[in-house]
C-alpha cells in the first residue's frame, strides 16, 4: 500500500483533508465539520513533523497523548481554551479512524492527555489538596525530574502560579519582596500581560520561595537559561506534570485548584465546596471568590467554580 495508507498524498496533511472530504461528499460529516478538522488535523501535522512523524503509518496512540499533553500545558498556561485543545485532539482521533478504516485505538483528550474538563463548575477535590499524596509528587518530581522542577510545581501548589508564571519568576527577587513587603508581584508569563500580586500569608510559601530561588542559582529564572519557553515546556516542565498526575491524579492546573481550595477555607473557615464545605453565607463566600479570582490572575468570581465548585 502506498505511503498515508493509501488516501491520495504523499502529504500527512493532505491526506487527512483528502480523508474529511471524502467523508463529507458522503455524508459522513457535514462540509463545515471537514473544514474545521482539517484546520486542527494541521496543526496536529505541524507537531508531528517536529517530532519526526511524516507519514499516518507513524502516528501512534501514544504520539497523540504526547501532543494532548503538550496541548494541556497550554491551557493550563491559559494559551488555549480548554475545548479548544480538547477538539484538537478529537479531530486527530477522527482523521486517524477514517485513514485506518475504523481501526485506530482512540485517545482521550481528558483521561489519558489530562486536557481540563469542559465544565466549569469542579465537582471533585483535587488530589493536590491531600498533603500527602502532593508530597509524594513533589519528592518524585524532585527525584526523577530535577530541582527546577520542582521548584515550579511548588510554586503552583503554594502560590497558585500557572506553570508558565512559575517557570519564568526570578525567585530570589520574589523572595526578597516576599520578606520585606509580604507579597510577590506577579508579572512574567501572566495572562495577557496582567501583573498582580499576591499575599504571603503562610510561611510554607515563603519556604517555597527558598527552595525556587536555591534551585534557581544564579539565573534570572526558574526555568533553566538554556532552555526557550517551548522546550522546557515539552521537556522536563511535561515530565512533571506526568509524575504529579501519577501521585494525584491531577496535572498541574490541579495544583492551582487545590491552592485556590486552601484559601478559601481559610477566607471562609470551612472547606471549598468541591472539597465536601457547605456555604452557609453566600456574601463571605463571594467575597472569598473575588479575592481568589484576584490571586489565580481572573478577576472575575463565576471562574472560580472551577477551582473550588460552585455556589449552589
Amino acid at each position: 500500500m502506498s505511503r498515508n495508507f493509501g488516501i491520495g498524498s504523499r502529504d500527512m496533511g493532505r491526506a487527512g483533508q483528502m480523508a474529511l472530504d471524502r467523508a463529507a461528499t458522503a455524508g459522513g460529516v457535514s462540509f463545515s465539520t471537514a473544514a474545521t478538522n482539517a484546520d486542527r488535523w494541521n496543526d496536529f501535522t505541524s507537531w508531528a513533523r517536529e517530532q519526526g512523524i511524516k507519514r499516518m503509518e507513524d502516528v501512534t496512540p501514544e504520539a497523540v497523548r504526547d501532543y494532548g499533553l503538550q496541548l494541556a500545558t497550554r491551557v493550563e498556561d491559559g494559551q488555549l481554551q480548554a475545548s479548544t485543545a480538547q477538539n484538537r485532539v478529537s479531530a486527530v482521533n477522527s482523521v486517524m479512524g477514517m485513514a485506518t478504516r475504523g481501526e485506530w485505538r482512540s485517545v482521550s483528550p481528558t483521561k489519558e492527555c489530562g486536557i481540563q474538563e469542559r465544565c466549569a463548575v469542579r465537582e471533585d477535590a483535587p488530589g493536590a489538596l491531600d498533603r500527602a499524596a502532593y508530597g509524594q509528587a513533589l519528592a518524585a518530581v524532585r527525584e526523577q525530574v530535577g530541582e527546577r522542577a520542582a521548584a515550579t510545581v511548588e510554586l503552583a501548589r503554594e502560590l497558585g502560579l500557572r506553570s508558565k508564571e512559575a517557570s519564568l519568576l526570578d525567585a530570589r527577587s520574589a523572595l526578597h519582596e516576599a520578606l520585606q513587603r509580604g507579597a510577590v508581584t506577579i508579572s512574567d508569563g501572566t495572562k495577557g500581560g496582567r501583573e498582580r500580586e499576591i499575599s504571603i500569608t503562610s510561611p510554607v510559601q515563603v519556604q517555597a520561595l527558598e527552595r525556587a530561588a536555591h534551585a534557581q542559582g544564579d539565573a534570572i529564572a526558574v526555568m533553566p537559561p538554556g532552555d526557550g519557553w517551548r522546550s522546557w515546556r515539552e521537556g522536563e516542565l511535561r515530565e512533571a506534570r506526568e509524575v504529579v498526575q501519577e501521585h494525584t491524579g491531577g496535572g498541574l492546573h490541579d495544583l492551582r485548584a487545590a491552592y485556590a481550595c486552601g484559601r478559601y477555607e481559610a477566607l471562609t473557615g470551612h472547606a471549598a465546596p468541591c472539597a465536601g464545605g457547605t456555604i452557609n453565607d453566600r456574601a463571605a463566600d463571594l467575597v472569598a471568590r473575588l479575592k481568589i479570582s484576584e490571586e489565580l490572575g481572573h478577576g472575575r468570581a463565576e471562574v472560580v467554580a472551577e477551582y473550588v465548585g460552585g455556589r449552589r
